[in-house]
């Protein structure tokens, strides 16, 4: 039984949002590699073009640390501290990010209604995640329903964050354009660069919620073909 499940030909409907999956990983990647080579005319670096949007916005309790991780930029809303693995770099990559990571913050701050929601449901998710495709599969394999109702109810959960995730990637990238514009430290060919940086991130996203949607449609059809 678990053989047929891997090879059920329901896999063909998540096959599209994994290839867009893969190709939002290259997409990323060499974009993102492309432009940390290329510095800002300004030469001002990733923090302190995040402390200027910052002050801005009179958003004054945020502290930064760097991460040792290509990419591991990121906002903890719970301690308010911006993370950047290359805080001081001038490059239009590393500038793009660290005013995206910015936009977070300034969510928070303005108690943003998708990052309020997206951060409820993360303990939730967490664990729920963890549980839902072994009780799926355990479920199938015992046959009994309720243990596959159960995983699909869970993994539901992981799916409704992925799309909660996108308006608050879109917004924070638009306010980190915004901002950049309005700081007069790019200039209008570097700032396009800017949008291919962040655009290429939110392909990410995207690709993630696509992922998780149509897995879910196929938990939803496996099931149903058992209970027959």
């Amino acid at each position: 039984m678990l053989g047929n499940l891997v090879f059920d030909p329901t896999w063909l409907i998540v096959l599209p949002a994994i290839a867009l999956a893969m190709y939002a990983q290259w997409k990323v990647q060499s974009t993102y590699s492309r432009y940390a080579s290329v510095d800002v005319a300004h030469r001002t670096t990733a923090e302190d073009i995040a402390r200027r949007i910052l002050n801005a916005e009179h958003v004054e309790d945020v502290t930064f640390e760097s991460v040792d991780r290509k990419l591991g930029d990121h906002y903890d809303p719970r301690k308010r501290v911006l993370r950047l693995s290359a805080p001081q770099s001038s490059s239009i990559a590393a500038i793009g990010v660290a005013a995206h990571e910015a936009g977070h913050a300034i969510q928070h701050a303005r108690k943003f209604a998708p990052l309020a929601l997206r951060s409820s449901l993360v303990p939730v998710v967490s664990f729920g995640s963890q549980l839902a495709m072994p009780l799926f599969f355990v479920g199938l394999l015992t046959q009994l329903p309720i243990l596959m109702t159960i995983g699909i109810v869970l993994f539901s959960g992981a799916v409704l964050f992925t799309l909660v995730t996108l308006p608050v990637e879109f917004n924070a990238s638009h306010r980190a354009v915004r901002a950049l514009e309005q700081s007069g430290v790019v200039t209008t060919e570097e700032l396009g660069a800017v949008r291919q940086v962040l655009s290429a991130a939110a392909l990410t996203y995207v690709a993630a919620a696509a992922v998780a949607a149509l897995t879910l449609v196929r938990l939803l059809l496996v099931a149903n073909n058992r209970r027959r």
